[in-house]
Protein backbone atom coordinates (compact mmCIF):
# COMPACT_ATOMS: atom_id res chain seq x y z
CA UNK A 1 0.00 0.00 0.00
CA UNK A 2 1.39 3.49 -0.85
CA UNK A 3 1.71 5.87 1.41
CA UNK A 4 0.54 8.39 -1.54
CA UNK A 5 -3.29 9.16 -2.70
CA UNK A 6 -3.64 8.11 -6.42
CA UNK A 7 -4.11 12.10 -7.01
CA UNK A 8 0.00 12.91 -5.48
CA UNK A 9 0.78 10.22 -7.98
CA UNK A 10 -0.91 10.72 -11.00
CA UNK A 11 -0.01 14.36 -10.78
CA UNK A 12 3.38 13.57 -10.25
CA UNK A 13 3.22 11.34 -12.88
CA UNK A 14 2.30 13.87 -15.06
CA UNK A 15 5.75 15.81 -14.06
CA UNK A 16 7.23 12.73 -14.80
CA UNK A 17 6.39 12.84 -18.34
CA UNK A 18 6.52 16.54 -18.74
CA UNK A 19 10.12 15.98 -17.59
CA UNK A 20 10.60 12.82 -20.83
CA UNK A 21 8.72 15.43 -23.80
CA UNK A 22 11.66 18.10 -22.32
CA UNK A 23 14.39 15.72 -22.38
CA UNK A 24 12.96 13.93 -25.89
CA UNK A 25 11.65 17.71 -27.22
CA UNK A 26 14.29 20.38 -26.27
CA UNK A 27 11.97 23.31 -27.62
CA UNK A 28 9.05 21.81 -25.60
CA UNK A 29 6.49 24.88 -24.15
CA UNK A 30 4.49 23.67 -21.53
CA UNK A 31 0.81 24.20 -20.62
CA UNK A 32 -0.69 22.50 -17.38
CA UNK A 33 -0.42 18.73 -16.40
CA UNK A 34 -3.45 17.82 -13.68
CA UNK A 35 -4.23 14.39 -12.14
CA UNK A 36 -7.51 13.52 -13.28
CA UNK A 37 -10.17 10.89 -11.95
CA UNK A 38 -8.79 8.11 -14.23
CA UNK A 39 -5.08 8.95 -14.75
CA UNK A 40 -3.00 12.30 -15.69
CA UNK A 41 -2.78 14.66 -19.15
CA UNK A 42 0.07 17.46 -20.17
CA UNK A 43 -0.30 19.86 -22.63
CA UNK A 44 2.37 20.76 -24.85
CA UNK A 45 3.30 22.95 -27.76
CA UNK A 46 5.97 21.11 -29.85
CA UNK A 47 7.66 21.19 -33.22
CA UNK A 48 6.29 18.16 -34.32
CA UNK A 49 2.82 16.51 -34.14
CA UNK A 50 2.84 13.41 -32.55
CA UNK A 51 2.23 9.70 -33.18
CA UNK A 52 1.08 7.13 -31.46
CA UNK A 53 4.73 5.33 -31.49
CA UNK A 54 6.15 8.44 -29.66
CA UNK A 55 4.36 7.44 -26.81
CA UNK A 56 6.79 4.12 -26.01
CA UNK A 57 9.39 6.62 -26.52
CA UNK A 58 8.35 9.05 -24.11
CA UNK A 59 6.89 6.39 -21.72
CA UNK A 60 10.49 4.42 -21.94
CA UNK A 61 12.34 7.32 -20.68
CA UNK A 62 9.84 8.12 -18.06
CA UNK A 63 10.31 4.75 -16.94
CA UNK A 64 14.45 5.63 -16.68
CA UNK A 65 13.56 8.67 -14.59
CA UNK A 66 11.10 6.36 -12.65
CA UNK A 67 13.94 3.68 -11.68
CA UNK A 68 16.28 6.49 -11.29
CA UNK A 69 14.65 7.56 -7.59
CA UNK A 70 14.84 11.12 -9.23
CA UNK A 71 13.99 13.49 -6.22
CA UNK A 72 10.93 16.20 -6.45
CA UNK A 73 12.12 19.24 -5.09
CA UNK A 74 9.88 22.22 -4.20
CA UNK A 75 11.06 25.77 -3.92
CA UNK A 76 9.54 29.56 -3.80
CA UNK A 77 10.34 32.20 -5.77
CA UNK A 78 8.80 36.01 -5.65
CA UNK A 79 6.50 37.05 -8.70
CA UNK A 80 9.48 38.91 -10.37
CA UNK A 81 12.09 36.02 -10.21
CA UNK A 82 9.04 33.98 -11.26
CA UNK A 83 8.33 35.99 -14.35
CA UNK A 84 12.18 36.60 -15.00
CA UNK A 85 12.72 32.80 -14.77
CA UNK A 86 10.26 31.48 -17.22
CA UNK A 87 11.00 34.11 -19.73
CA UNK A 88 14.32 33.12 -19.87
CA UNK A 89 13.04 29.29 -20.40
CA UNK A 90 10.73 30.55 -23.24
CA UNK A 91 7.43 29.20 -21.70
CA UNK A 92 4.78 31.96 -22.75
CA UNK A 93 1.65 29.05 -21.18
CA UNK A 94 3.70 29.01 -18.24
CA UNK A 95 3.69 32.54 -17.99
CA UNK A 96 0.24 33.07 -18.58
CA UNK A 97 -0.73 30.75 -16.00
CA UNK A 98 1.50 32.73 -13.48
CA UNK A 99 -0.88 35.52 -14.06
CA UNK A 100 -3.76 33.33 -12.46
CA UNK A 101 -1.91 33.02 -9.35
CA UNK A 102 -3.20 35.77 -6.61
CA UNK A 103 -0.72 38.53 -5.29
CA UNK A 104 -1.17 37.06 -1.88
CA UNK A 105 -0.37 33.39 -2.55
CA UNK A 106 3.09 31.86 -2.65
CA UNK A 107 4.73 31.09 -6.23
CA UNK A 108 5.82 26.91 -5.95
CA UNK A 109 7.60 25.60 -8.59
CA UNK A 110 8.85 22.15 -8.52
CA UNK A 111 12.27 20.34 -9.48
CA UNK A 112 12.59 17.07 -11.01
CA UNK A 113 16.10 16.45 -12.34
CA UNK A 114 16.94 19.18 -14.91
CA UNK A 115 12.85 19.51 -15.43
CA UNK A 116 11.65 22.67 -13.30
CA UNK A 117 7.33 23.42 -13.16
CA UNK A 118 5.41 26.19 -11.94
CA UNK A 119 3.12 23.98 -9.43
CA UNK A 120 1.70 24.11 -6.30
CA UNK A 121 1.99 20.32 -5.63
CA UNK A 122 1.77 18.47 -4.04
CA UNK A 123 4.24 15.41 -5.12
CA UNK A 124 5.89 12.18 -4.07
CA UNK A 125 8.81 12.83 -2.47
CA UNK A 126 10.92 10.97 -5.48
CA UNK A 127 9.85 9.02 -8.97
CA UNK A 128 9.95 5.47 -7.13
CA UNK A 129 6.79 5.96 -5.16
CA UNK A 130 5.01 6.42 -8.65
CA UNK A 131 4.35 2.97 -8.92
CA UNK A 132 3.42 2.06 -12.66
CA UNK A 133 2.58 4.16 -15.58
CA UNK A 134 1.34 4.37 -19.01
CA UNK A 135 0.78 6.27 -22.07
CA UNK A 136 -2.36 5.97 -23.53
CA UNK A 137 -3.14 8.56 -26.24
CA UNK A 138 -2.95 11.77 -27.90
CA UNK A 139 -5.56 14.53 -28.45
CA UNK A 140 -5.54 17.99 -29.46
CA UNK A 141 -6.72 21.01 -26.86
CA UNK A 142 -6.89 24.37 -27.53
CA UNK A 143 -4.96 26.88 -24.58
CA UNK A 144 -7.70 27.83 -22.20
CA UNK A 145 -9.81 25.84 -23.30
CA UNK A 146 -10.74 28.91 -26.47
CA UNK A 147 -10.93 28.07 -29.71
CA UNK A 148 -9.10 31.28 -30.99
CA UNK A 149 -6.15 30.32 -28.56
CA UNK A 150 -3.18 27.84 -29.78
CA UNK A 151 -3.53 24.01 -30.59
CA UNK A 152 -1.51 22.41 -28.47
CA UNK A 153 -1.11 18.62 -28.27
CA UNK A 154 -1.96 16.63 -24.98
CA UNK A 155 -1.24 13.65 -23.84
CA UNK A 156 -3.40 11.24 -21.61
CA UNK A 157 -1.38 8.68 -19.46
CA UNK A 158 -2.63 7.16 -16.10
CA UNK A 159 -0.75 5.67 -12.99
CA UNK A 160 -1.41 3.50 -9.90
CA UNK A 161 0.76 2.38 -6.82
CA UNK A 162 1.14 -0.91 -7.98
CA UNK A 163 1.95 -3.03 -11.82
CA UNK A 164 -1.15 -5.52 -10.73
CA UNK A 165 -3.59 -2.45 -10.43
CA UNK A 166 -2.19 -0.61 -13.59
CA UNK A 167 -2.74 -3.89 -15.22
CA UNK A 168 -6.29 -4.44 -14.19
CA UNK A 169 -7.39 -0.91 -15.00
CA UNK A 170 -5.72 -1.58 -18.91
CA UNK A 171 -8.02 -5.06 -18.45
CA UNK A 172 -11.04 -3.13 -18.00
CA UNK A 173 -10.34 -0.65 -20.60
CA UNK A 174 -9.95 -2.61 -22.94
CA UNK A 175 -13.43 -4.38 -22.36
CA UNK A 176 -14.54 -0.90 -22.28
CA UNK A 177 -13.67 -0.40 -25.71
CA UNK A 178 -15.68 -3.53 -27.03
CA UNK A 179 -18.70 -2.57 -24.83
CA UNK A 180 -18.20 1.22 -26.39
CA UNK A 181 -22.29 2.25 -27.03
CA UNK A 182 -20.95 4.23 -30.13
CA UNK A 183 -19.45 1.42 -31.80
CA UNK A 184 -22.30 -0.97 -30.50
CA UNK A 185 -25.09 1.40 -31.29
CA UNK A 186 -23.60 1.85 -35.26
CA UNK A 187 -22.94 -1.66 -35.12
CA UNK A 188 -26.79 -2.76 -34.04
CA UNK A 189 -28.23 0.17 -35.52
CA UNK A 190 -30.00 1.70 -32.69
CA UNK A 191 -29.23 5.34 -32.77
CA UNK A 192 -26.85 7.70 -35.39
CA UNK A 193 -25.75 11.50 -35.11
CA UNK A 194 -25.79 13.82 -38.82
CA UNK A 195 -24.26 16.31 -39.34
CA UNK A 196 -27.12 17.66 -41.31
CA UNK A 197 -28.90 17.81 -38.17
CA UNK A 198 -26.46 18.80 -36.21
CA UNK A 199 -23.78 17.60 -33.22
CA UNK A 200 -24.71 16.10 -29.97
CA UNK A 201 -28.55 15.69 -31.60
CA UNK A 202 -29.60 11.87 -31.59
CA UNK A 203 -31.46 10.11 -34.50
CA UNK A 204 -32.69 6.98 -32.94
CA UNK A 205 -33.27 3.83 -35.51
CA UNK A 206 -36.25 1.72 -35.13
CA UNK A 207 -34.60 -0.79 -32.71
CA UNK A 208 -32.76 1.72 -30.32
CA UNK A 209 -36.50 3.55 -30.69
CA UNK A 210 -37.61 -0.20 -29.42
CA UNK A 211 -35.65 -0.35 -26.72
CA UNK A 212 -36.22 3.09 -25.87
CA UNK A 213 -39.83 2.53 -25.65
CA UNK A 214 -39.58 -0.38 -23.86
CA UNK A 215 -37.99 1.61 -21.11
CA UNK A 216 -40.35 4.71 -21.43
CA UNK A 217 -43.45 2.41 -20.66
CA UNK A 218 -41.68 0.72 -17.99
CA UNK A 219 -41.00 3.68 -16.49
CA UNK A 220 -44.27 5.22 -17.22
CA UNK A 221 -45.65 1.91 -14.98
CA UNK A 222 -43.78 2.15 -12.31
CA UNK A 223 -44.91 5.61 -11.63
CA UNK A 224 -48.25 5.02 -12.11
CA UNK A 225 -48.08 2.48 -9.80
CA UNK A 226 -46.01 4.63 -7.14
CA UNK A 227 -48.12 7.25 -6.39
CA UNK A 228 -46.82 9.66 -9.47
CA UNK A 229 -48.82 11.58 -11.67
CA UNK A 230 -47.27 12.47 -15.48
CA UNK A 231 -47.44 15.54 -16.95
CA UNK A 232 -46.33 17.01 -20.43
CA UNK A 233 -45.54 20.87 -20.60
CA UNK A 234 -44.10 22.42 -23.96
CA UNK A 235 -40.39 22.82 -25.53
CA UNK A 236 -40.06 26.88 -24.76
CA UNK A 237 -41.57 29.56 -22.83
CA UNK A 238 -41.21 33.42 -22.31
CA UNK A 239 -38.48 35.06 -20.94
CA UNK A 240 -40.13 36.27 -17.84
CA UNK A 241 -40.21 32.42 -17.17
CA UNK A 242 -36.67 32.05 -17.09
CA UNK A 243 -36.23 35.88 -15.34
CA UNK A 244 -37.73 34.86 -12.11
CA UNK A 245 -36.05 30.91 -12.18
CA UNK A 246 -32.75 32.71 -12.27
CA UNK A 247 -31.39 30.93 -15.67
CA UNK A 248 -31.02 34.02 -17.54
CA UNK A 249 -29.23 35.39 -15.17
CA UNK A 250 -27.34 32.24 -14.04
CA UNK A 251 -27.80 29.77 -16.69
CA UNK A 252 -27.69 32.10 -20.12
CA UNK A 253 -24.53 30.67 -21.51
CA UNK A 254 -26.04 26.75 -21.68
CA UNK A 255 -29.37 27.98 -23.14
CA UNK A 256 -30.28 28.42 -26.86
CA UNK A 257 -30.82 31.94 -28.22
CA UNK A 258 -34.67 33.59 -27.89
CA UNK A 259 -37.14 33.54 -30.88
CA UNK A 260 -39.87 36.30 -31.62
CA UNK A 261 -42.76 35.48 -30.73
CA UNK A 262 -45.66 38.45 -30.89
CA UNK A 263 -42.47 40.16 -30.13
CA UNK A 264 -42.08 38.24 -27.18
CA UNK A 265 -38.55 36.66 -26.36
CA UNK A 266 -39.52 32.89 -25.99
CA UNK A 267 -36.45 30.43 -25.05
CA UNK A 268 -36.24 26.65 -25.24
CA UNK A 269 -36.21 25.05 -22.28
CA UNK A 270 -32.79 23.79 -20.20
CA UNK A 271 -34.74 22.41 -17.52
CA UNK A 272 -38.32 21.09 -17.23
CA UNK A 273 -38.68 22.63 -13.21
CA UNK A 274 -40.00 25.94 -13.56
CA UNK A 275 -43.07 24.67 -15.90
CA UNK A 276 -44.14 22.06 -12.88
CA UNK A 277 -44.53 24.40 -10.60
CA UNK A 278 -46.22 27.04 -12.97
CA UNK A 279 -48.59 23.66 -12.69
CA UNK A 280 -48.74 24.08 -9.07
CA UNK A 281 -49.37 27.71 -9.01
CA UNK A 282 -52.37 26.93 -11.74
CA UNK A 283 -54.17 26.84 -8.43
CA UNK A 284 -54.92 27.69 -4.63
CA UNK A 285 -53.21 24.87 -2.77
CA UNK A 286 -54.34 22.94 0.58
CA UNK A 287 -51.94 20.85 2.67
CA UNK A 288 -54.91 17.99 2.19
CA UNK A 289 -53.78 17.75 -1.32
CA UNK A 290 -49.79 17.30 -0.72
CA UNK A 291 -47.91 15.47 -1.06
CA UNK A 292 -47.75 15.77 -4.83
CA UNK A 293 -45.48 13.42 -6.96
CA UNK A 294 -45.08 15.24 -10.51
CA UNK A 295 -43.02 13.42 -13.39
CA UNK A 296 -42.38 13.99 -16.70
CA UNK A 297 -40.34 12.86 -19.38
CA UNK A 298 -39.46 16.37 -20.61
CA UNK A 299 -37.20 16.97 -23.64
CA UNK A 300 -34.89 20.04 -22.78
CA UNK A 301 -32.02 21.65 -24.92
CA UNK A 302 -28.77 22.48 -23.25
CA UNK A 303 -25.34 24.12 -25.03
CA UNK A 304 -22.29 22.03 -24.79
CA UNK A 305 -19.03 22.61 -26.36
CA UNK A 306 -18.08 20.66 -29.28
CA UNK A 307 -15.65 19.02 -27.77
CA UNK A 308 -17.45 17.42 -24.86
CA UNK A 309 -19.79 15.69 -26.62
CA UNK A 310 -19.70 11.45 -26.48
CA UNK A 311 -22.10 9.96 -27.81
CA UNK A 312 -25.58 9.49 -26.04
CA UNK A 313 -23.47 10.83 -22.68
CA UNK A 314 -23.21 13.92 -23.78
CA UNK A 315 -25.52 15.32 -26.05
CA UNK A 316 -27.31 19.14 -26.84
CA UNK A 317 -30.99 17.61 -26.53
CA UNK A 318 -31.73 14.81 -24.11
CA UNK A 319 -34.74 13.84 -22.48
CA UNK A 320 -34.67 13.84 -18.54
CA UNK A 321 -36.90 11.70 -16.72
CA UNK A 322 -37.99 14.35 -14.08
CA UNK A 323 -39.79 14.41 -11.17
CA UNK A 324 -40.24 16.56 -8.17
CA UNK A 325 -41.88 16.01 -5.21
CA UNK A 326 -43.91 18.89 -3.39
CA UNK A 327 -44.82 18.45 0.03
CA UNK A 328 -45.11 19.72 3.85
CA UNK A 329 -42.65 19.55 6.36
CA UNK A 330 -44.51 16.84 8.04
CA UNK A 331 -44.15 14.69 4.90
CA UNK A 332 -40.36 15.39 3.82
CA UNK A 333 -38.92 11.96 5.24
CA UNK A 334 -41.22 9.52 4.51
CA UNK A 335 -41.38 11.21 0.79
CA UNK A 336 -37.31 10.92 0.57
CA UNK A 337 -37.29 7.50 2.26
CA UNK A 338 -39.86 6.30 -0.50
CA UNK A 339 -37.83 8.26 -3.62
CA UNK A 340 -34.86 6.63 -2.53
CA UNK A 341 -36.47 2.98 -2.51
CA UNK A 342 -38.56 3.66 -5.45
CA UNK A 343 -34.84 4.75 -7.44
CA UNK A 344 -32.95 1.77 -5.89
CA UNK A 345 -35.58 -0.59 -7.33
CA UNK A 346 -35.90 0.71 -10.80
CA UNK A 347 -31.97 0.65 -10.95
CA UNK A 348 -32.08 -3.16 -9.73
CA UNK A 349 -35.21 -3.80 -12.04
CA UNK A 350 -32.14 -2.90 -15.00
CA UNK A 351 -29.68 -5.21 -13.48
CA UNK A 352 -27.89 -2.91 -11.38
CA UNK A 353 -26.97 -3.75 -8.08
CA UNK A 354 -24.36 -2.31 -6.33
CA UNK A 355 -25.53 1.46 -6.07
CA UNK A 356 -23.49 3.75 -3.56
CA UNK A 357 -24.97 7.19 -1.69
CA UNK A 358 -22.84 10.65 -2.04
CA UNK A 359 -24.47 12.91 0.33
CA UNK A 360 -23.62 17.48 -0.14
CA UNK A 361 -24.28 18.93 2.83
CA UNK A 362 -24.57 22.62 2.93
CA UNK A 363 -22.38 25.25 1.59
CA UNK A 364 -20.96 28.32 2.91
CA UNK A 365 -23.28 30.15 0.93
CA UNK A 366 -26.64 28.76 0.38
CA UNK A 367 -30.22 29.95 0.54
CA UNK A 368 -33.22 28.78 2.66
CA UNK A 369 -33.74 28.79 6.19
CA UNK A 370 -31.31 26.76 8.24
CA UNK A 371 -33.99 24.91 9.91
CA UNK A 372 -35.16 23.46 6.29
CA UNK A 373 -31.54 23.18 5.63
CA UNK A 374 -31.33 20.58 8.59
CA UNK A 375 -34.60 19.25 7.89
CA UNK A 376 -33.86 18.20 4.78
CA UNK A 377 -30.65 16.74 5.20
CA UNK A 378 -31.75 14.44 8.54
CA UNK A 379 -34.39 13.50 5.86
CA UNK A 380 -31.49 12.51 3.25
CA UNK A 381 -29.48 10.33 5.91
CA UNK A 382 -32.49 8.82 7.80
CA UNK A 383 -33.47 7.54 4.10
CA UNK A 384 -29.96 5.95 3.66
CA UNK A 385 -29.69 4.34 7.12
CA UNK A 386 -33.48 2.66 6.13
CA UNK A 387 -31.68 1.58 2.76
CA UNK A 388 -29.10 0.11 4.44
CA UNK A 389 -26.96 1.76 2.42
CA UNK A 390 -23.11 3.12 3.45
CA UNK A 391 -22.83 6.71 2.47
CA UNK A 392 -20.05 9.14 1.56
CA UNK A 393 -20.32 12.63 2.75
CA UNK A 394 -19.07 15.37 0.64
CA UNK A 395 -19.76 18.14 3.74
CA UNK A 396 -20.61 21.47 2.40
CA UNK A 397 -20.48 20.27 -1.09
CA UNK A 398 -24.27 20.95 -1.69
CA UNK A 399 -25.63 23.38 -4.40
CA UNK A 400 -26.66 26.26 -2.89
CA UNK A 401 -30.15 25.79 -2.92
CA UNK A 402 -30.51 22.83 -1.18
CA UNK A 403 -28.64 19.75 -0.14
CA UNK A 404 -28.83 16.21 -2.18
CA UNK A 405 -28.04 12.69 -2.73
CA UNK A 406 -26.58 11.34 -5.62
CA UNK A 407 -26.51 7.16 -6.19
CA UNK A 408 -23.69 6.27 -8.67
CA UNK A 409 -24.32 2.95 -10.01
CA UNK A 410 -21.42 0.38 -10.95
CA UNK A 411 -21.87 -1.86 -13.68
CA UNK A 412 -21.07 -5.16 -14.71
CA UNK A 413 -16.97 -4.03 -15.39
CA UNK A 414 -16.89 -2.11 -12.69
CA UNK A 415 -17.42 1.01 -13.56
CA UNK A 416 -19.16 3.75 -11.19
CA UNK A 417 -21.32 5.88 -13.22
CA UNK A 418 -23.33 9.20 -11.44
CA UNK A 419 -26.82 8.61 -12.17
CA UNK A 420 -30.03 9.85 -10.20
CA UNK A 421 -29.97 12.90 -8.07
CA UNK A 422 -32.35 13.51 -5.21
CA UNK A 423 -32.14 17.39 -4.81
CA UNK A 424 -33.97 19.65 -2.34
CA UNK A 425 -34.46 23.01 -3.33
CA UNK A 426 -34.78 25.96 -1.48
CA UNK A 427 -34.61 28.62 -4.28
CA UNK A 428 -37.19 28.04 -6.99
CA UNK A 429 -39.96 28.15 -4.35
CA UNK A 430 -39.45 31.46 -3.11
CA UNK A 431 -38.66 33.11 -6.22
CA UNK A 432 -41.51 31.59 -7.51
CA UNK A 433 -43.57 32.27 -4.02
CA UNK A 434 -44.77 29.04 -3.90
CA UNK A 435 -47.43 27.88 -1.24
CA UNK A 436 -50.21 25.52 0.40
CA UNK A 437 -52.96 26.92 2.75
CA UNK A 438 -51.84 24.72 6.01
CA UNK A 439 -54.26 23.29 8.33
CA UNK A 440 -54.03 26.18 10.44
CA UNK A 441 -55.56 28.49 7.48
CA UNK A 442 -51.90 30.13 7.08
CA UNK A 443 -49.81 29.99 3.98
CA UNK A 444 -47.10 28.09 3.92
CA UNK A 445 -43.73 27.40 1.55
CA UNK A 446 -43.67 23.25 0.65
CA UNK A 447 -40.85 21.44 0.28
CA UNK A 448 -39.57 21.29 -3.15
CA UNK A 449 -37.29 18.20 -4.18
CA UNK A 450 -35.96 17.45 -8.18
CA UNK A 451 -35.55 13.87 -8.79
CA UNK A 452 -33.83 12.82 -12.19
CA UNK A 453 -33.93 9.16 -12.02
CA UNK A 454 -32.16 8.02 -14.63
CA UNK A 455 -30.88 11.37 -15.63
CA UNK A 456 -31.37 11.38 -19.24
CA UNK A 457 -32.92 8.17 -21.26
CA UNK A 458 -29.74 8.96 -23.47
CA UNK A 459 -27.33 8.88 -21.35
CA UNK A 460 -28.92 5.73 -19.32
CA UNK A 461 -29.31 4.29 -22.66
CA UNK A 462 -25.35 4.76 -23.62
CA UNK A 463 -25.02 3.16 -20.09
CA UNK A 464 -27.35 0.15 -20.49
CA UNK A 465 -25.79 -0.88 -23.78
CA UNK A 466 -22.17 -0.61 -22.46
CA UNK A 467 -23.70 -2.88 -19.16
CA UNK A 468 -24.80 -5.53 -21.83
CA UNK A 469 -22.65 -4.97 -24.12
CA UNK A 470 -25.66 -4.85 -26.33
CA UNK A 471 -26.87 -7.81 -25.73
CA UNK A 472 -30.42 -6.92 -23.92
CA UNK A 473 -32.60 -8.53 -21.81
CA UNK A 474 -35.56 -10.40 -23.68
CA UNK A 475 -38.20 -7.88 -21.60
CA UNK A 476 -35.59 -5.53 -23.67
CA UNK A 477 -34.17 -6.79 -26.93
CA UNK A 478 -36.14 -5.04 -30.05
CA UNK A 479 -35.69 -8.98 -31.89
CA UNK A 480 -35.87 -11.87 -29.43
CA UNK A 481 -35.96 -15.19 -31.32
CA UNK A 482 -34.00 -15.81 -34.79
CA UNK A 483 -35.85 -19.15 -36.39
CA UNK A 484 -33.06 -20.63 -38.82
CA UNK A 485 -34.58 -23.32 -41.28
CA UNK A 486 -32.11 -25.53 -42.45
CA UNK A 487 -33.28 -25.44 -46.01
CA UNK A 488 -36.19 -23.83 -48.04
CA UNK A 489 -37.97 -26.97 -47.19
CA UNK A 490 -38.64 -26.46 -43.69
CA UNK A 491 -38.96 -22.73 -44.53
CA UNK A 492 -43.23 -23.24 -44.20
CA UNK A 493 -42.30 -25.16 -40.49
CA UNK A 494 -40.34 -22.42 -39.09
CA UNK A 495 -42.98 -19.65 -39.94
CA UNK A 496 -45.84 -21.45 -38.34
CA UNK A 497 -43.32 -21.55 -35.29
CA UNK A 498 -42.80 -17.98 -35.56
CA UNK A 499 -46.81 -17.17 -35.96
CA UNK A 500 -47.24 -18.95 -32.65
CA UNK A 501 -44.73 -17.02 -30.81
CA UNK A 502 -46.32 -14.02 -32.03
CA UNK A 503 -49.24 -15.17 -30.10
CA UNK A 504 -47.79 -14.83 -26.94
CA UNK A 505 -46.38 -11.07 -27.53
CA UNK A 506 -42.75 -12.54 -28.93
CA UNK A 507 -40.75 -10.48 -30.93
CA UNK A 508 -39.49 -13.46 -33.57
CA UNK A 509 -37.88 -13.12 -36.87
CA UNK A 510 -37.58 -16.22 -39.34
CA UNK A 511 -33.99 -15.91 -41.19
CA UNK A 512 -35.48 -16.57 -44.70
CA UNK A 513 -31.86 -16.47 -46.54
CA UNK A 514 -30.50 -18.81 -48.66
CA UNK A 515 -27.43 -18.35 -46.54
CA UNK A 516 -25.59 -21.72 -45.18
CA UNK A 517 -26.91 -22.42 -41.33
CA UNK A 518 -22.89 -21.51 -40.26
CA UNK A 519 -23.62 -18.26 -41.72
CA UNK A 520 -26.76 -17.90 -39.83
CA UNK A 521 -25.78 -18.63 -36.72
CA UNK A 522 -23.19 -16.27 -36.82
CA UNK A 523 -25.11 -13.56 -38.05
CA UNK A 524 -27.86 -13.78 -35.42
CA UNK A 525 -25.06 -14.24 -32.69
CA UNK A 526 -23.20 -10.69 -33.47
CA UNK A 527 -27.13 -9.76 -33.27
CA UNK A 528 -27.00 -10.51 -29.72
CA UNK A 529 -30.51 -12.37 -30.33
CA UNK A 530 -31.55 -14.13 -27.13
CA UNK A 531 -32.73 -17.31 -28.31
CA UNK A 532 -31.51 -19.15 -31.76
CA UNK A 533 -34.01 -22.08 -32.83
CA UNK A 534 -33.33 -23.96 -35.99
CA UNK A 535 -35.30 -26.11 -37.45
CA UNK A 536 -35.26 -29.34 -39.83
CA UNK A 537 -36.76 -32.73 -40.60
CA UNK A 538 -36.61 -33.93 -37.03
CA UNK A 539 -38.03 -30.59 -35.64
CA UNK A 540 -40.73 -30.13 -38.19
CA UNK A 541 -41.63 -33.97 -37.99
CA UNK A 542 -41.75 -33.85 -33.87
CA UNK A 543 -42.90 -30.10 -33.09
CA UNK A 544 -39.97 -28.84 -31.98
CA UNK A 545 -36.98 -26.75 -32.25
CA UNK A 546 -33.61 -26.99 -31.28
CA UNK A 547 -32.66 -23.90 -28.98
CA UNK A 548 -29.42 -22.11 -28.25
CA UNK A 549 -29.70 -19.30 -25.44
CA UNK A 550 -27.25 -17.05 -25.70
CA UNK A 551 -27.65 -16.78 -21.31
CA UNK A 552 -27.35 -20.38 -21.30
CA UNK A 553 -26.21 -21.76 -24.33
CA UNK A 554 -27.34 -24.93 -25.87
CA UNK A 555 -30.67 -26.28 -24.34
CA UNK A 556 -31.22 -29.24 -26.89
CA UNK A 557 -34.73 -30.04 -28.60
CA UNK A 558 -37.43 -28.35 -26.86
CA UNK A 559 -41.54 -29.02 -27.89
CA UNK A 560 -42.80 -25.25 -29.24
CA UNK A 561 -44.99 -25.08 -25.95
CA UNK A 562 -42.56 -25.46 -23.82
CA UNK A 563 -40.02 -23.13 -25.39
CA UNK A 564 -42.53 -20.60 -25.50
CA UNK A 565 -43.29 -20.80 -21.76
CA UNK A 566 -39.85 -20.18 -20.84
CA UNK A 567 -39.44 -17.37 -22.80
CA UNK A 568 -42.67 -15.57 -21.53
CA UNK A 569 -41.55 -16.38 -18.01
CA UNK A 570 -38.43 -14.38 -18.92
CA UNK A 571 -40.35 -11.48 -20.27
CA UNK A 572 -42.48 -11.11 -17.04
CA UNK A 573 -39.81 -11.57 -14.96
CA UNK A 574 -37.96 -8.69 -16.21
CA UNK A 575 -34.67 -11.66 -16.29
CA UNK A 576 -31.36 -10.08 -16.59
Amino acid sequence: MSQYDLQTIRHSAAHLMAAAVKQLYPNAKFDIGPATDNGFYYDFDLDVRLAPEDLKKIEKAMKKMLNGHVRFECFEMNRPEAEAMLKEAGQPYKLERLKDIPDDAKITFYRSGEFVDLCRGPHVADTSAIGAVKLLSIAGSYFRGDEKNPMLQRIYGTAFATQEELDAYLKQQEEAAKRDHRKLGQELKLFTFSENVGPGLVLWQPKGAFIRNQIETFWRKEHYANGYDLLYTPHIGQSILWETSGHLDFYRESMYSSMKIDDVDYFVKPMNCPFHIEIYRSSLRSYRELPLRWAELGTVYRYEKSGVLHGLLRVRGFTQDDAHIICTPEQIEDEIAEVLRFSLSIWKAFGFTEIKPYLATRPAKAVGDPARWEKALTSLEKAVKKAGLECEVDEGGGAFYGPKIDLKVRDAIGREWQTTTIQFDFNLPERFDMTYIGEDGKKHQPFMVHRALFGSLERFFGILVEQYAGAFPMWLAPTQIKILPVGEDYLEYAKTVAAEMKQHALRVEVDCRSASLGAKIKDARNERINYILVVGEEEAKNGTVSVRSRREGELGTKKVAEIIEKMVSEVDNLTV
